[in-house]
């Protein structure tokens, strides 16, 4: 499942990428079930749009209460200034989240695989949390950015112990949004984290001011099947996709059951629906 030597590239990197992880038709049924949700999502009653711009949130009950249901999210580009949608429903969500692994059985069955067990335990993550879950569409023409970031900023925990997996539903390339990162960034530490304040919103608590060397980021094109590990300390982002192709992926975010998890993380569930692991 996983070298030696990959996990030795891991650890000096801070990601990794495993080609062919996912079979074509697991691919396949992940996007045919994130089609069906979203068919099945009427969002006359509630909009809310995915931005990582913000450097601080008015309280969005619908994204803060999101992290035990499967909710919707569109683009910051999908809607005219009268509000309406430029496009159809379908062409106009970020993405879908953020408990998808443990509410939906497709994801849920893809999450808890045995090869996905198989590396989690691999990589020191045997006793660990799936915390978060992400189904990204990557929209062609409107697909929006990610800025450079690490995923410790958003999922805090004391210590660090975070791992990202990325799965790639399609091709990924430069042309349609892949990811970029930093090769070795996760060595220098946690930036920022995004906290709630008290008062119902976020903001950043800012540990080290100094800017992403964004020069030393490289692309990360991987094919239709390819995960990509993600340390938790990476710095990682990806750019908006303006062409005609969309970059579908799912991600699923781990955390070691040992870590202490902060209460003021954004990212918070109701008491009947705690953590589990595989």
């Amino acid at each position: 499942m996983i070298t030696p030597q990959e996990l030795e590239r891991y650890q000096t990197d801070g990601f990794l990428v495993l080609d062919s992880f996912a079979q074509e038709h697991e691919c396949d049924a992940l996007r045919e079930r994130a089609e069906q949700l979203v068919q099945e999502f009427e969002p006359a009653e509630v909009v809310s749009i995915f931005t990582t711009h913000e450097q601080s949130r008015i309280a969005d009950d619908y994204f803060m209460t999101s992290g035990d249901k499967i909710r919707f999210f569109f683009e910051e580009n999908a809607f005219l200034q009268d509000g309406t949608l430029k496009q159809k429903k379908e062409r106009s969500i970020n993405k879908i989240g953020h408990a998808l692994h443990d509410l939906d059985p497709v994801f849920d069955r893809f999450s808890r695989s045995e090869k996905v067990k198989q590396l989690a335990d691999a990589i020191g993550f045997a006793h660990s949390h799936l915390v978060q879950s992400m189904y990204i569409f990557k929209q062609p023409n409107i697909g929006g950015e990610v800025s450079c970031h690490q995923d410790s900023t958003f999922i805090y925990t004391e210590p660090t112990d975070i791992v990202g997996l990325w799965f790639a539903l399609e091709d990924a390339t430069v042309e349609n949004g892949c990811l970029w990162a930093i090769p070795g960034g996760h060595k220098c530490g946690l930036k920022s984290r995004w906290f709630r304040n008290g008062s119902g919103g976020m903001e950043f608590e800012t540990f080290d001011a100094e800017p992403w060397p964004e020069e030393e980021l490289i692309p990360l094109e991987v094919k239709k099947g390819s995960l990509i590990l993600l340390h938790g300390l990476l710095p990682h982002r990806s750019l908006e996709n303006k062409s005609p192709r969309s970059r579908h992926a799912y991600t699923l975010h781990l955390i070691s059951a040992n870590v202490k998890y902060s209460a003021d993380n954004w990212l918070q569930r109701s008491a009947s629906m705690p953590l589990r692991g595989f």
